[in-house]
């Protein structure tokens, strides 16, 4: 089992950023891709980016050049970097843990509790 917690949601004007973490514990070693979604009020869950153990990394079209998606492997982290922030990204953002090196798909093994982000106008 692998365990994630995210932190560092919270509430931020329009064009501001926040930086997302999100820290696995457990069975660490079967993860080989990570990624974070987002869902907002009465809305799909939706996939935003994600990392693999490697570093390749992709991104949902319309956060590429406001988000980065980057991991930090010794402290086993991966974190979502928001820029640029609008209130339409308002949305609870999850974690997610992958044992396949994929990272654009709906389907995750291991999720964290989500976070909280809102962007006000």
């Amino acid at each position: 089992q692998v365990q994630l917690v995210e932190s560092g949601g919270g509430l931020v004007q329009v064009g501001g950023s926040l930086r997302l973490s999100c820290a696995a514990s457990g069975s660490t070693s079967s993860i080989n891709a990570m990624g974070w979604y987002r869902q907002a009020p009465g809305k799909q869950r939706e996939w935003v980016a994600g990392i693999t153990n490697g570093g390749r990394t992709n991104y949902e079209d319309t956060m590429k050049g406001r988000f980065t998606v980057s991991r930090d492997n010794v402290k086993n982290t991966v974190y979502l970097q928001m820029t640029a922030l609008k209130p339409e990204d308002t949305a609870v953002y999850y974690c997610a843990a992958k044992e396949l090196p994929v990272l654009a798909t709906p389907e995750a093994d291991y999720w964290g509790q989500g976070t909280q982000v809102t962007v006000s106008s």
